[in-house]
């Protein structure tokens, strides 16, 4: 038979092929997962090298999402027809490219020169006064190290970049599973299945770990002398080598694509799935029966417009299924929370909390990812040991989620008062505590720019701008060590007099935020693994309320209409909402607004908490109309299933009567069979 391959061809693939596939797979998923959760660790620092507010940093993380949208039909329909391994292979080689592009505007740009009024420690002919006679004009400090500067946005690149990385991302999802599904045997294809996902989730905890590392290496390491940097981890200012952990991601995703230019297009079909198993009645069987007769013609070409035609009516058949319709637009609200959410949590824990981007994204790594891991896993667990149904599981769900929304709510009682900032956060007197003007009488025989952002911590605990802003007169020392002396702003402050110095960069962290931020911690992993509990319940929902042969395509248009309105347009609208929080922006050395150096923290908690909890309980919401259809889907379910059993009985009485007569018309046929036989022996 032609589905029976010859020995020659059986040799021609290496032993233990399908293994060798499911690594290679495995360590793709861990590649492209390492390289999108670094560049979600990279938002703090792609904002202050480029100087660009967070919406910005919003589509720059949405791209990834732009980029899959352009080729994910073309990929999911054509790529199966192809050579799999080789497409991934070149998707892998398209998400190393794009990795390398988005590192490449460091090595086109000058090195990163942040504000500054301190003298450094190797140039100390470079002595700026604390306190100016005169002030350079507008124009003089626009030109001021412009030379050279590229009128194209470097942004622009690490966008492109990764649409790119988008872009080669596609392939390696549905055709590596689809590859899995078709050739392992049908018990071991779904514990593969498993073990890629598994692998995939330890790829973000590599990913934040990488980003902690890299935040904590100045920008230009390498290029520059470090004892000329004035500022620290935990500076406003401060860009960590953002680049480099791209260059590592890059070479690790070139390096996932090496295998799979060596794995065949196909290899034996097991003999659970293969017709070889079944008897000829059997096959002919299938070929026969008009409910298998699409299933086995899958694999026969179609012309576009006989599938064009039969898409629209099936996606109307599809979105006319209320349960499925409902529970499309809870999961795309719940990921425009979760998304938005996630995008931005390191800087909150940087703005709110007072961290380190380094410690930001080393907590996440460490302590928020493996929770949701963990949480995933046991929630796929309980859902097996409690043979949940349709509507357990979806109980299940809703419970975790809803149990998870009311913890939620501690986070706005968990906050730290604003930092105390001359001028900004507090008055320069107490008298007037209306004026947040920068300028004020103690720091008036001081010609001072208010666009400079180059902060003093005075004796008093109070920041300041910039040492002329906070009227101080001499300095000494150099670099790190520097200090400034006569201070007069921080005498008329009046919580303290006589000489008062001040120190380079902001004041140490508020008390109440070190007091609060472990319990932040503790709750964000409560919360983190009790709603992750529900994450493979609430997908059994989707894929049990619909009929099979509309499961393809409800889980393609699930994934289209999730990325498209939650991945691309949530980093966006909620870095915009978070830009309306600054309190100071920083100023490009060639004019116009920069970064965001300082928020208020109190706008920075509510807007961020407040759209996070907001759009949560909208999908609460249309979850108990959800929870009401969904039990009108299951009673019509009920009712078919009786009236099919019903006719079964009826139909099964009917095949006994005709059996029953047959055996009657064959024991009569029988008997004068015998009769006519006897007749015959007599004559003789």
């Amino acid at each position: 038979m032609s589905h029976f391959l010859p020995p020659s061809f059986l040799l021609s693939f290496p032993p233990h092929a399908l293994q060798m596939f499911l690594v290679a797979l495995s360590f793709a998923y861990f590649a492209k997962a390492l390289s999108g959760s670094y560049m979600k660790s990279t938002i703090t620092q792609l904002e202050r090298r480029f100087d660009i507010p967070s919406y910005l940093t919003g589509v720059i993380d949405g791209s990834f999402e732009i980029g899959n949208l352009l080729v994910i039909a073309f990929v999911s329909y054509f790529g199966a027809k192809l050579h799999r391994p080789k497409i991934i292979a070149m998707g892998c080689v398209l998400m190393a490219m794009g990795t390398f592009i988005i590192a490449l505007p460091h090595f086109l740009i000058g090195r990163y020169k942040f504000e500054t009024s301190i003298r450094s420690s190797v140039n100390s002919t470079n002595n700026l006064s604390p306190c100016p006679a005169r002030l350079l004009s507008p124009a003089t400090l626009a030109s001021v190290g412009c030379e050279g500067e590229s009128n194209l946005s470097m942004w622009i690149y690490v966008f492109l970049g990764n649409v790119l990385r988008g872009i080669g991302e596609t392939p390696v999802q549905p055709l590596g599973i689809s590859y899995i599904d078709d050739f392992a045997r049908e018990e071991n294809a779904a514990f593969y299945i498993g073990c890629v996902q598994t692998i995939a989730v330890i790829g973000p905890v590599f990913g934040y770990l990488l980003g902690s590392l890299c935040a904590k290496i100045y920008v230009d390491i390498g290029f520059v002398n470090m004892e000329s940097i004035t500022i620290s981890p935990g500076d406003a200012r401060w860009v960590g080598a953002w680049w480099l952990g791209y260059l590592v991601a890059g070479v690790i995703t070139l390096l996932s694509a090496i295998p799979f230019w060596f794995l065949p297009r196909s290899l034996p079909i097991p003999s659970d799935r293969g017709p070889a198993q079944c008897t000829p009645e059997q096959t002919s069987f299938i070929k026969d029966s008009p409910l298998l007769e699409h299933k086995y013609q899958a694999d026969e070409p179609a012309s576009f417009l006989e599938m064009a035609k039969d898409f629209i009516p099936t996606l109307k058949t599809l979105l006319g299924n209320p349960v499925y319709f409902i529970y499309l637009c809870v999961t795309i609200i719940q990921l425009n929370s979760l998304i938005g959410m996630v995008t931005y949590k390191p800087k909150y824990i940087e703005q709110h909390y007072g961290q380190s981007a380094s410690k930001a994204n080393f907590l996440m790594g460490t302590i928020n990812i493996p929770a949701v891991a963990l949480g995933i896993f046991t929630g796929g667990l309980l859902m097996k040991r409690l043979k949940l149904s349709i509507m357990g599981a979806a109980k299940f769900a809703f419970g975790t989620s809803l149990i998870g929304y009311f913890l939620s709510l501690f986070f706005f009682v968990m906050s730290c008062e604003n930092a105390k900032v001359a001028g900004i956060t507090l008055p320069y007197n107490r008298l007037f505590a209306a004026n947040r003007s920068v300028f004020s009488a103690c720091n008036s025989d001081c010609v001072c720019s208010d666009r400079d952002w180059d902060p003093v911590c005075g004796e008093n605990g109070i920041t300041y701008v910039s040492p002329c802003l906070a009227g101080c007169q001499t300095s000494t020392g150099s670099g790190k060590n520097t200090v400034f002396s006569n201070c007069s702003c921080a005498v008329a402050a009046g919580l303290s007099s006589g000489n008062l110095t001040a120190s380079v960069g902001h004041c140490p962290h508020r008390d109440d935020c070190d007091r609060v931020f472990p319990y932040f911690l503790a709750l964000s992993v409560i919360t983190s693994f009790i709603i992750s509990l529900g994450g493979t319940p609430g997908y059994m929902v989707l894929i049990r309320c619909i009929k099979p042969q509309l499961k393809s395509l409800a889980l393609g248009f699930h994934t289209l209409s999730t990325r498209t309105l939650a991945g691309i347009p949530a980093p966006i609208y909620f870095g915009a909402i978070i830009d309306t929080t600054c309190l100071k922006w920083g100023q490009k050395r060639c004019g116009g607004r920069g970064a965001c150096r300082i928020y208020n923290t109190t706008a920075y908690r509510i807007a961020y908490l407040g759209l996070t909890m907001g759009l949560r309980t909208v999908s609460f919401l249309l979850c108990i109309l959800g929870f009401v259809l969904l039990k009108r889907h299951l009673r019509r379910e009920e009712r078919s299933a009786h009236q099919v059993a019903n006719g079964g009985a009826e139909l099964e009485v009917l095949r006994k009567e005709e059996v029953l007569a047959s055996n009657s018309d064959q024991s009569l046929r029988t008997s004068t069979t015998d009769y006519n036989n006897t007749e015959r022996e007599t004559r003789l």
